[in-house]
Formats: structure tokens, sequence, C-alpha cells
């Protein structure tokens, strides 16, 4: 029979999923937990658009996270896929933190339905499920998270609930001390220093796509794509090429700016941001192309990487 003693110091090792409703602050939460900017992050809805990896290492053992794109209507092409990229992120989870907006009062009927979706999606596959009740820095009078908190158990039979703020770090140290506390028994598969199995590429291209997203207006982002076309290592540099696909020409103007402005913005302040997260020195060029309906075009979805499916969340 095995010492409890020796029982309480074997790490945990697990895999979490984390899902939520568009601008509930998911990739925020998971860049905090991971120490690292991984996720692009945004105020604009549906910023991500596929299953991001990343894996915390901690004394108590190692979780595998996976940020989903916010739970939404799914009535595009481009839409369907990412809805089957947050199913396929719950999938054989040991653990689904189902992340919400502190600041809105009641829980909405597009709350509802996601958490309908998110029902449907463990009848195959039974998980535990904890709210983590995001962006309480925002929220001045504390006594409103209660009811916020009691409203979210009567819509889904919540495991525990877990008020934090990823911006601020609040809360944070207890919710990853909640997960491992549910998580099994189980040696690290990774090693202490590994962060994500995105490639270097994707990255890139989404990094890219977060600088777009960050200093052009509403009639860009959801119709922009970022494609690494070229990447050459030299001593010292990494060169990249890469395109930003949109879909109307009055876009391509908007990303270029005034001779130039904006494009060169948003490479500098990317190439930066590549250079902050891979750790070395690289050399960004852009261009602008333009691809009419591009995200209702299979063939072109598929280059980019994003899974064909029929299923819908």
């Amino acid at each position: 029979m095995s010492n409890p003693q020796t029982a309480k110091t074997k790490p945990k090792f697990g895999h979490v999923a984390i899902a939520g409703r568009p601008n509930a602050g998911k990739s925020t939460l998971l860049n905090a937990l991971i120490g690292a900017r991984l996720a692009i992050v945004s105020d604009k809805p549906q910023t991500t658009r596929s299953s991001i990896m990343g894996v915390v290492t901690d004394p108590a053992g190692q979780i595998v996270f996976f940020d989903t794109p916010g739970i939404h209507k799914s009535d595009t092409l481009i839409n369907r896929r990412m809805m089957q990229s947050v199913r396929a992120a719950l999938d054989g989870k040991d653990l689904l933190l189902y992340v919400a907006d502190a600041k809105a009062g009641e829980v909405s009927d597009e709350e509802k339905q996601a958490l309908d979706a998110l029902r449907r999606a463990r009848e195959s596959s039974p998980v535990p499920a904890f709210l983590v009740l995001n962006k309480i820095d925002l929220v001045d009078d504390k006594r409103l998270l209660l009811p916020r908190l009691q409203a979210f158990q009567e819509a889904f039979p919540f495991d525990e609930m877990i008020p934090v703020s990823a911006r601020k770090g609040e809360g944070l140290a207890g919710l990853k001390k909640a997960i491992f506390a549910k998580l099994p028994f189980g040696q690290p598969r990774f090693e202490a220093d590994y962060l994500t199995d995105m490639p270097e590429r994707n990255i890139a291209a989404e990094v890219i796509r977060e600088k777009i997203l960050q200093f052009t207006g509403e009639e860009v982002p959801h119709s922009v794509a970022v494609v690494v076309e070229q990447w050459v290592e030299k001593p010292n540099v990494a060169h990249v090429t890469a395109s930003i696909i949109v879909e109307k020409e009055g876009q391509k103007p908007i990303l270029i700016g005034a001779k130039g402005a904006m494009i060169k913005r948003i490479g500098t302040e990317a190439r930066k941001s590549l250079e902050e997260l891979l750790g070395r020195k690289f050399y960004l060029e852009l261009f602008v192309k333009v691809k009419p309906k591009w995200r209702e075009n299979e063939s072109f979805l598929n280059e980019l990487g994003w899974q064909n499916t029929s299923e819908v969340i």
C-alpha cells in the first residue's frame, strides 16, 4: 500500500479545454496562465479562429491547455469550421473551463445557447466543468458577482465557479490550484520549457493578424487572413514574407495606409512581438492581396489549415 504522504507529492497531468462566448477573455486567460502572449488578443469578437495549445509546467505537475474560438452561430463556412475546432478541442479532455464575462448582467440567450452546445458536446465525453467568471476587475460592486454566479449555476451544472481577472492576474493562483486538484496523477509529457505545438509559421501569421485587428477599423478584421509565403533562416535573422488576404479592393488601401504608413506600422509591431516571443531577430515583409469571398472558399480554408467538417455546434 502506498504512503498517503507520497501520494500527495505525485505530479498531476491533464488536458484542459478553454471555451466560452466571443470576447469573454479566453485568450487573455490562456496567456496569463502560461505566462506568454501565445494567443492573440483583441476586443473584436471571433479573434481566435482555431484551437491553440499552451503548456503550463508547475511543481504540482503539467497542464496542457487548449484555447478555442468563441462559441457563436455557425452561419458561414469559416464559422462552421471554427465551431468544429471547438468540438474537437473538447474531445478527450480531463476538464473544461467555461469563461464568461463578469460585467454582463443576466445569462443571455446567446450564453444559454453556448452552454447548450457544450452540454451536447459533453454527452459523448463527460468531463468536469468549471465556470471561470472573468473580468471581475471591471465590476466595481463585487456583491453583484454572487447573483451572476448563481444564474450560471442554474443554467449549467458546473463543478466549481471561480471569479478571476485574467488581465490583472486576480484569482489565477486559486484557479490553477483547483485545476490541478481535478486532474489525474501522471508524469509530465513535455520538457519544462515547452510552450506550444503551434508551428512558428502559424505563430507569425497570428501575430501579424493581431496587429491588424489592433490598428485597423471594423471594415477589415473579419475579412482578413494572413498567409506566410516564405520563411528563410539566415545567420542571426529569419526572413519572413507574408500576405495579408482581404475580400474587397476597398480594404487594400486601408491596410496599406497613406504612403504605406499602416502596413509599415503593422510590420514593425509584429516584428517586435515575434522577436520577444520567439527570442531571435526577424526581417518581416508584408504584402496585401485581394481574394473575394475567401471565407467561403473551401480550398483556401484547407490551405490555411482550418479542417473540413459538416458538423456544426
